[in-house]
């Protein structure tokens, strides 16, 4: 009784987690397989239904990521960069996916995480959304996951961990054009009102205003595929 009334509070989010061990989850069963850590640092609706999602993974070498994933029709993956301790994988999931059904209930994932087997999400259910017929329709569906928590909280976590997305969006980008995004950003290119003009931030690298044209152009198209879905990267 407490909880119903909490949950219908005005304003009030439902913060519920799930656990998951069946490896017909792709991230439950790689996590267990290749004895590594996965982490979702970013979820982007594309085209035809599928989501793209950008996992960082701990652990594994990339060959059997991709031996997993063979074995999985409804997930093709890219390995997009490699750091000292993890590798950033986009997995585009046209299907199967919790993480993605939940999404599709109206439930913000704030959480996703493989490791040694055990899969977690957390997601948020915002007041406009009826919370037991989310979790009941998901659990319905999949009924091999665990309803271990539900909470109320006034505040939705970002999905992403600030280093989690600091690699991704450094993973779209070329060395000058992270040159010449920074130094835009140093000059004032983006302040309002503006104070340098594409021809100083030109001047200020040794380059033509066609030339920083191009490559700010190129930049900025690549770090928006990330927030309104779009697809090929500019080189």
């Amino acid at each position: 009784m407490t909880e119903s009334r909490s949950i219908e509070r005005a304003d009030a989010i439902c913060e519920v987690e799930f656990a998951l061990q069946d490896p017909a989850y792709p991230f439950v069963e790689l996590s267990e397989s290749g004895d590594c850590t996965l982490e979702l640092a970013e979820m982007v609706p594309r085209s035809g239904g599928q989501y793209a999602e950008f996992f960082n993974v701990t652990g594994a070498e990339p060959e059997h990521v991709a031996e997993v994933m063979a074995d999985t029709d409804a997930v093709d993956v890219t390995l997009l960069a490699e750091y000292e301790h993890s590798r950033l994988f986009e997995f585009v999931v046209s299907g199967g996916c919790p993480a993605r059904r939940l999404a599709e209930l109206g439930a913000l994932p704030s959480t996703v995480r493989g490791d040694d087997g055990d899969g977690r999400i957390v997601a948020a259910i915002p007041e406009s959304r009826d919370a037991a017929d989310v979790v009941g329709t998901f659990l319905d569906e999949h009924p091999d996951a665990e309803l271990v928590s539900k909470r109320e909280t006034d505040a939705v976590q970002p999905l992403a961990s600030r280093s989690a997305v600091y690699q991704m969006l450094q993973s779209l980008l070329t060395d000058r054009q992270r040159e010449v995004l920074e130094t835009a950003f140093e000059v004032g290119y983006y302040d309002w009102p503006r104070e340098a003009t594409g021809e100083d931030v030109a001047a200020e690298l040794g380059i033509s205003s066609a030339t920083f044209a191009e490559h700010i152009r190129a930049a900025e198209h690549n770090l928006l595929t990330v927030f309104v879905g779009g697809r090929g990267f500019d080189f």
